[in-house]
Formats: C-alpha cells, structure tokens, sequence
C-alpha cells in the first residue's frame, strides 16, 4: 500500500468547463490512467489536488474522491466566504485541506481568499481541515511568520519550489528552520519544476537530505501526475497545451533509488501520508501494503 499525495484529475473540457481566467487549455487526464500509473508500485491511494484552471468549482475533485471509495483525499479551492456548511460537505466526501496558490498564473482569477494565507487558514481551522501552499521559495518566505503562527498544518508543495536556491543559501536555511515547527510538512513532489531542468525525474540529492534531515517524519512523496506545462509554454485560454512528456514510471524509480532504507522508504510513501491524511486504519482492515 502507497500513496501519491499529489495528483490532478481534470475532465475533457466538452464534460466541464474551465475557468475564463485560465491561461491555457488542460487536456483531460482521467482517474482511470491514474490509478493504473500507480498499480504496478501497489500505490493505489490518492491525494487530488484541485489545479488552478478550475478555480474554486470542485466538481471533478469530488467526483474522483467519491469514485476512489475511501482512498483518496482531496486539497480544494474556495472563496473567502465559502460557508462552514460547505466545507463540512467537502469533508465526508474526502476533502482534508484547502489549498493557499501563489504560483500559477491564473491563481489571481480564482476568488477571493484563495490567495490570502490567514484568510484560508482561518476558513480550514473552523472545519479541522489543513492548508496547502504552493509558492516559490522566495513568495513562501514571504509568508513565514504566518505559517509558524498557523492554527492548523500546512503543507508547502515541491520541495518548496527552490528554484536555483541550495541548502546552504540564506533562503534554504530559512526553509529548513521553517519546517522544524511540528505543523509544517513538505511534499517530495514534482523535481522537474526547475527552468533549467523541466523534465528532470530524479530527486536532487542535496535537498532531499536536507529535508529529511530536519522533518523526515512530515515529509510525504508525490508525482504531480499528469504533470502540468511549464508556465512560460501557456499560451492563452483557448489554446490547448500537453502536459511534459514524463514518466510517471521513472519519477517513482528514481524516487525509490534515492531512498535505500525500506523503513524510510515506507514512512514517505505511505505511513506519512497515512497520518496526515487519515488513512492509518484502512491497514488494519486487511488492505495490505505492497512494494
């Protein structure tokens, strides 16, 4: 038993539509192909991260959760006024976090409070959800003292996208002691959210022993399946852009070569995940784990 805390399912544009504000066209990527990626590493749980060209319509995030039965999550985007009533929905259908996007491009066309950490923080404590971010390194840097003042966890994506940043750099130092607060994990995700290397599969070495060196209990692996185009390749709403030619194959390979330890390998592939997203019992029901 595996889990990919990080993955997108999107619907053909015909079936559901995408926001006005979005900068590209996403082609579909299905649950289906999803979950056959996963099978052959017995990784068959789930956490759905809504993108941002849907904005804060959570439909197709809600349909895959309830089409997963149990084993998948879901990351969700809302308006700062979104009622408690609704999120508490979100809730029994999966929903664990609600996500903070100071990255995409079309992020600023989602709602509002989408993009205000406090704001979304606040929305997350009243239902017992968690955030998730997803900002370079130098925009989450930005937003430190709220994150250490946060009221729930907060996950930051992709290896806090560090761009050309190292460990040792004033802003590597600053996210490492950022992650020993207790509430603050990272997701071992997307290694080719890079300029200089856009189609990179395999985890850089320097920075993966950097954060398991200060949170190897709060760090969780993921792909970011189906694997979205690079910004600069956007080219407006109504043109229709592939997703990188990646392999989902090697992303999990080269993730696997890096971590020689089983009991390590284990806790970042599934028993982290298990924790934070409550998937611990599902174990004791005889589900099995398979490597």
């Amino acid at each position: 038993m595996r889990c990919d805390a990080h993955v997108h399912v999107v619907a053909s544009i015909d079936e559901h539509p995408q926001i006005p504000g979005r900068t590209f066209i996403a082609r579909p990527a299905l649950l289906a192909d999803l979950m056959a990626n996963g099978r052959p590493f017995g990784i068959d749980h789930f956490v759905i991260t809504q993108p941002s060209f849907y904005g804060t319509d959570n439909a197709v995030l809600l349909g895959a959760l309830d089409q997963l039965q149990g084993k998948g999550r879901g990351v969700a985007v809302v308006a700062h006024d979104t009622p408690v009533m609704t999120l508490d929905a979100y809730k029994k259908r999966g929903v664990v976090a609600l996500r903070v996007n100071l990255y995409s491009p079309a992020a600023q066309n989602v709602g509002g409070g989408s993009d205000d950490f406090s704001i979304v923080s606040d929305l997350a404590a009243q239902s017992g959800l968690h955030v998730e971010v997803i900002a370079p390194l130098q925009g989450l840097l930005k937003n430190a003292a709220v994150i250490r003042q946060a009221p729930v966890r907060t996950v930051i994506d992709h290896y806090g996208l560090y761009g050309a940043f190292r460990p040792a750099s004033v802003e590597g130092q600053a996210l490492l002691a950022l992650l020993r607060h207790e509430h603050v994990w990272i997701k071992l995700s997307s290694p080719y959210r890079l300029e200089h290397a856009p189609f990179n599969v395999s985890p850089d070495r320097e920075w993966l022993d950097a954060l398991l060196s200060v949170a190897a209990d709060r760090c969780i692996w993921g792909s970011d399946w189906p694997h979205p185009p690079e910004h600069r390749a956007h080219q407006g709403p109504d043109v229709e852009i592939p997703y990188r030619e990646i392999s989902y194959a090697a992303l999990v390979e080269r993730f696997v070569e890096a971590i020689p330890d089983p009991f390590l390998l284990d806790a970042l592939m599934w028993e982290n995940s298990a924790r934070l997203y409550g998937f611990e019992n599902q174990r004791d029901r005889g589900l099995g784990f398979a490597r």
